[in-house]
């Protein structure tokens, strides 16, 4: 069983692995520990990572980077719209009102989802992490922004399905530094509590939280975020300070060529790289636009200033973070800083100022999530035995239901079911009582985010039919699932039958209804029983109940909690009734259309297959021809004659310009061909070769058995006295015969020119070795010899 963890970073991935040694992060085929998350479509194959990263300064249309930032989201989303605006691919609105992503590849103009994209990336990470692990890789653990919505948590599991993954968790990224920190501390209190803040400024967004540990456990107290602020807005501050100067300098508009705008953009961040090192840097580019080059030069108070936007909201996350745990800055031990973005001294300056402290880096500030998730992923594998350390994670959202209740023209009710900060995984138990199909929308409420969508998705339950004719008793389980993913799991009809007299009110009821919590935490939230009632009309008659799904009433008496059983004076046989549950998740990928995403992954990875063979294949001719032209001149010069030396090299010329010409894209089968026809040729001059080569040791081998078993059977030595005289006379009648066998080839061969066929074979020379020394040791009687 594979133990992965997956950092999917804005603009780069991380993965890591664990080992029996500890956490281990993986290097890409280019040796690097980061691989970009860019997907690069060419005319004959893909290019994903840092292929792709390789090819995206020429085809910077085709290329298509920061897919965290699509995914899950609407075309119309304000956040999504201002990214377009810095994108150098097409991005149009699909049929659904999510957006599609098209590119040119395979000599056509195609579309795919950031869904697709998504899954690509993972691909490609899961062939870094089985290259190295030597190992099929399908379990693993995924890090996820916290401020992901379930749409995007969703589309998340679909990409990882559509590249043969299993996550066994998609873990926050915030929890996954929490844990990497935590995990390895030996000295946590057993009884005070340790609190961190972990301030996580990546490419794109800054996440804060603040975390609680104990001895053998951790417990998120608050999360916060910013989801547009990040390390590429110092970039594009850079990016636009300098597109005006050479706009007026230069006389160029870098925003009216993609290429010229990616390659100023990865100026800017080496800029910003730089100043975070240095007081001042200078900014130079070739060839930027119009065969122009560019300078530029700019100080870090200058860099400050016009990042002075961004910079204003850095304090915004650490306020909020801070109010949600109910803590004060001096109730926070310790500040710890990670992520790609939180190297710009600015930001340290304002959490210093915030917290009154200096943050710490006693973590790697890129590696953290990925070993978090990497950790997590050995906990919840039964391959590795982990330290006993506990994760009690909180939902960064409040989660409610809303329904119609039976009464007409009643407004829509709703009660919170998973209020924030509520635990993963988490099951809770509804009671509804309904004469009809019942409507249950889920909806997130109270967000404080205007770009997470209120309502998630939509679930009928029913039809039914109580035998009674009454309304009948629902018992619902809604879960939310370690993925963070909010569904309704099932729906039970509850019908009473028949009335047992109770010997003794302490009796638990055998038959009574209770929710299955087994995989719930075992916090008291964590698995709950919610009676869902109106209070009585006016109408209703003593003993009946007009309880219709109404507002949560928790003193509500006419239905009894089942922890009330025990003081019941008689139970009742209760019969159990599965109801029908149909989901509608709004924005998810249907199931047909993952299936086809699924096959169309497999054809794009066999066609890239297919391409890097043929590459192999086109390489090896080109290796063959210089290497055969130059040996020709020097090893193998001896070895051949004047014509056939002209002849050979004329050929691979001919090779050689087929290669550059017609031959330049031709197919995996024409590649082999070429090479097979040049082998023909070749293959019989490097045989002369190496037979010249090895011969000379092969005939020192045989010449050494021959005289080791002469020597043996002319010796008077003691230990072959019992070993009659006649059998040594074989033995040196067999050395004899092979002795003049060797000379007399090796005559012929001495009078050959080096450049034609060997008469006395390496081959043959092994053989002779071999035959002669089966003959002395055949009989048992000349075995020590």
């Amino acid at each position: 069983m594979s133990v992965v963890g997956f950092d999917l970073g804005n603009e780069s991935c991380i993965v890591a692995v664990a080992r029996q040694r500890g956490i281990d992060v993986v290097l890409n085929e280019e040796s690097k520990r980061e691989t970009p998350a860019i997907v690069c479509f060419g005319d004959k194959q893909r290019f994903i990572g840092t292929a792709g990263a390789a090819s995206s300064t020429m085809n910077p249309k085709n290329s298509i980077s920061q897919i965290k930032r699509l995914l899950g989201r609407k075309f119309s989303d304000p956040e999504l719209q201002n990214d377009l605006a810095s994108f150098p691919f097409r991005v149009t609105e699909g049929p659904d009102g999510f957006p599609l992503v098209h590119v040119r590849f395979l000599g056509e103009e195609r579309t795919f989802t950031p869904t697709q994209l998504l899954a690509m990336v993972l691909s490609n990470l899961k062939g870094i992490a089985e290259g190295n692990l030597k190992a099929a890789v399908v379990d693993c653990c995924i890090g996820i922004p916290v401020y992901f919505s379930d749409l995007q948590r969703r589309a998340v599991l679909d990409a990882a399905t559509i590249a043969g993954l299993r996550p066994l968790r998609l873990f926050h990224e915030t929890t996954a530094t929490a844990l990497a920190y935590g995990i390895y501390k030996t000295d946590l209190p057993e009884h005070d509590q340790l609190n961190v803040a972990f301030v996580d400024v990546g490419h794109a967004s800054m996440q804060v939280s603040i975390v609680g540990y104990k001895k053998g456990q951790l417990k998120m107290l608050s999360h916060a975020y910013d989801r547009s602020l990040g390390g590429r807005d110092f970039d594009e501050a850079l990016f636009k300070h300098f597109a005006a100067k050479f706009k007026e300098e230069y006389k160029i508009d870098v925003y009216q060529n993609a290429r010229a705008c990616l390659r100023l953009r990865v100026a800017c961040e080496k800029l910003k790289k730089m100043l975070s090192a240095n007081p001042e840097a200078p900014l130079n580019i070739e060839c930027l636009m119009d065969e122009k080059d560019v300078r530029g030069f700019i100080k870090r108070e200058e860099f400050e200033q016009i990042s002075a936007p961004v910079l204003e909201r850095v304090k915004g996350p650490l306020e909020k973070a801070l109010a949600e745990a109910g803590l004060t800055t001096d109730s926070v031990h310790f500040v710890e800083v990670v992520g790609s973005g939180s190297r710009v001294p600015a930001i340290i300056k304002i959490i210093t100022e915030f917290f009154g402290k200096e943050p710490r880096r006693t973590m790697n500030a890129s590696e953290c999530v990925a070993r978090g998730c990497a950790l997590q992923c050995a906990i919840l594998s039964p391959t590795f035995k982990v330290r006993e350390f506990q994760v009690n994670d909180g939902f960064p959202f409040s989660i409610a239901l809303s329904w119609k209740p039976d009464s007409q023209n009643s407004e829509p009710q709703h009660t919170v079911v998973f209020p924030k900060g509520n635990a993963i995984p988490s099951v809770k138990a509804l009671t509804f009582y309904r004469s009809s199909t019942l409507e249950v929308d889920v909806l997130y409420i109270d967000t404080g985010d205007s770009q997470i969508p209120q309502k998630i998705s939509t679930y009928t339950i029913g039809p039914f039919q109580p035998s009674k004719g009454e309304k009948a008793k629902l018992k619902v389980k809604v879960r939310l699932n370690i993925h963070g993913i909010v569904t309704v799991d099932s729906a039970m009809m509850l019908e009473e039958d028949v009335e047992v007299p109770v010997s003794s009110v302490n009796e638990a009821p055998k038959d009574a209804t209770k929710m299955d919590t087994d995989d719930a935490p075992s916090d008291p939230s964590s698995g709950t029983d919610v009676n869902m009632q109106e209070p009585k009309s006016a109408d209703t008659t003593e003993g009946a109940t007009a309880a219709e799904n109404g507002a949560q009433d928790p003193e509500e008496k006419s239905v009894p909690m089942e922890t009330d059983a025990k003081v019941e004076p008689s139970k009742k046989k209760v019969k159990k009734t599965a109801v029908p549950v149909h989901e509608l998740v709004y924005g998810a990928l249907p199931a047909a259309e993952l299936e086809k995403a699924v096959e169309k992954e497999y054809e794009m990875a066999l066609q890239d297959r297919v391409m890097e063979e043929t590459k192999e294949k086109k390489n090896a001719v080109e290796a063959y021809v210089y290497d055969m032209r130059n040996k020709l001149y020097d090893k193998y010069n001896d070895f051949v004659t004047p014509e056939e030396k002209e002849g050979l090299i004329a050929r691979l010329q001919v090779v050689e310009d087929w290669l550059y010409e017609d031959g330049e894209d031709e197919t995996k089968g024409v590649y082999i061909a070429k090479l097979e026809e040049l082998k023909k040729i070749g293959d019989p001059i490097e045989a002369r070769c190496k037979e010249w080569t090895d011969r000379g040791s092969a005939v020192d081998q045989l010449v050494y058995c021959i005289n080791s078993f002469r020597e043996a059977a002319l010796s008077n030595d003691q230990k072959f006295e019992h070993i009659e005289i006649s059998e040594k006379q074989k033995v040196i009648n067999e050395c004899s015969e092979a002795e003049n066998w060797l000379r007399e080839r090796k005559q012929q061969q001495d009078a050959l020119p080096k450049f034609a066929n060997p008469v006395l074979l390496v081959s043959d020379l092994k053989k002779k070795a071999e035959t002669l020394d089966r003959f002395v040791v055949k009989d048992t009687a000349l075995t020590q010899i």
